[in-house]
């Protein structure tokens, strides 16, 4: 599985385009807030987008979902759990950026759960719940080459399961992680 990660916003939120390089698929994972950008590099590296996953529910993690929803015409996916927090995505990101965030939430195409698997050309991730920073946290992993993409959870949480994993967080650099 090929990696891109775009550090993005104020917030500097990660949002990551997990790639089949065998195919180009791509998944958009927590499409942060610059549509844009994110567009521009998808059609520059000849991407083709299936998808948008989420991490959870927090504004910074979905500004762009429901722009890049449209552009492609792709289906978003998110926990249940975070329905609640996503539909308050503007009152949050007009009160922690300080200025009036005019986005609409992404339309929800289908709720993820507990080892689901989401498949990306000849590529797969698996799904695990991990509420906590929210309700509706999940990582998405891929157990053969040992990638998580953990968004915003607490690496104590995953540490005895994905030792060895190289780990993908939501905000900083992507790490190596050591039981």
């Amino acid at each position: 599985m090929n990696i891109i990660t775009l550090s993005l916003g104020q917030l500097q939120t990660n949002c990551y385009l997990a790639i089949c390089p065998q195919t180009q698929k791509a998944i958009i994972i927590d499409p942060a807030d610059d549509a844009n950008f994110i567009s521009e590099k998808i059609l520059r590296e000849k991407l083709k987008p299936i998808a948008i996953i989420a991490t959870h529910g927090h504004f910074d993690h979905i500004l762009a979902a429901q722009e890049l929803q449209l552009a492609f015409n792709i289906p978003f996916f998110i926990h249940q759990n975070d329905q609640r927090i996503l539909l308050k995505m503007n009152q949050s990101a007009s009160w922690w950026l300080k200025r009036e965030i005019i986005e609409s939430p992404p339309k929800i195409n289908k709720f993820l759960k507990e080892k689901e698997t989401v498949k990306l050309g000849q590529e797969k991730l698996r799904i695990m719940e991990a509420p906590g920073h929210t309700p509706g946290s999940i990582c998405l992993y891929n157990q053969e080459e040992k990638i998580l993409f953990s968004g915003d959870i607490v690496v104590e949480k995953i540490k005895q399961k994905f030792a060895g994993f190289q780990i993908y967080p939501g905000h900083g650099e992507d790490f190596t992680l050591i039981a």
